[in-house]
């Protein structure tokens, strides 16, 4: 949830009334996964999700992510991320990769070293990886189960795709990050593409709507987390679940958007 203000980090929502109200209505719904970190808005969504929701109710997963060299480093991640939420133990926590291109190694087998051990202390349920390469999701899968995978995906960058199509095979949950384009200029362009528009004025749906119900229709392993900071937001998106491509819809859009690498 975009919770924390403009772009990825925040600093700091603009309205922490809507906020609240927007993690109580999500859940409300029906929403049983929602995916934060601790240094967005440094802490300030562990906290929104903290004071609006806990206790938390029974089957919300609540899932973060943690980057950092070293082991000592990661874990002080998963436990301030802990202590912030007010929570016990996390659904899944996700590595995050700096660089996808830089290819895995040792260092990486001691950072995914440290989740497994969090893991076995019962201060994770899951490990997940984000911003990776299939060539880390390959590694990883040799030493250990792995849960999620969190990528950029969307319309307009599926540069992913292998990673989509080796977590399916897998039975692995895929969580494209910015699915709705990355924040700014990015997202302004898919959003007003006339391809899009008009699929979406033919469905009598939004071109938020298709932009996610288009990955939704893609493969059955995909969890959509996109950002919400408002009540109305929240039920345009929820409303995406509901949208069904037709073969028409599905041969324009592939043909806006083809396959990029």
């Amino acid at each position: 949830m975009q919770l924390a203000g403009d772009g990825f980090f925040g600093p700091r929502s603009r309205d922490r009334d809507e906020a609240l109200q927007v993690l109580r209505a999500a859940v409300a719904a029906g929403v049983d996964h929602i995916d934060t970190a601790q240094f967005y808005g440094a802490g300030t969504v562990n906290e929104l999700i903290r004071e609006a929701l806990y206790p938390y109710p029974d089957g919300l997963a609540i899932v973060s992510k943690v980057a950092g060299r070293g082991g000592a480093e990661l874990r002080e991640g998963i436990e301030d991320n802990l202590a912030t939420l007010g929570a016990g133990r996390l659904a899944a926590v996700n590595l995050r990769m700096m660089d996808p291109s830089e290819p895995p190694g040792p260092g990486f087998d001691a950072q995914l070293a440290a989740l497994v051990r969090a893991r076995e202390e019962g201060l994770i349920d899951g490990v997940g990886l984000s911003n990776i390469s299939r060539r880390h999701l390959l590694r990883a899968t040799a030493q250990t189960q792995i849960v999620c995978v969190q990528n950029l995906f969307n319309l307009a960058d599926q540069r992913s795709r292998d990673v989509l199509a080796e977590c399916e095979a897998r039975d692995i949950v895929f969580v494209p990050f910015c699915p709705l384009g990355l924040p700014g200029e990015e997202r302004r362009r898919l959003l007003a593409d006339p391809v899009l528009a008009a699929v979406a004025v033919r469905l009598g749906v939004t071109p938020v709507q298709v932009a996610l119900a288009w990955l939704l229709d893609l493969a059955p392993n995909i969890l959509l987390i996109p950002g919400t900071r408002t009540r109305a937001h929240l039920a345009e998106n929820l409303a995406a679940a509901d949208v069904r491509l037709d073969a028409v819809a599905r041969a324009d859009l592939t043909g806006r958007f083809p396959l990029t690498r």
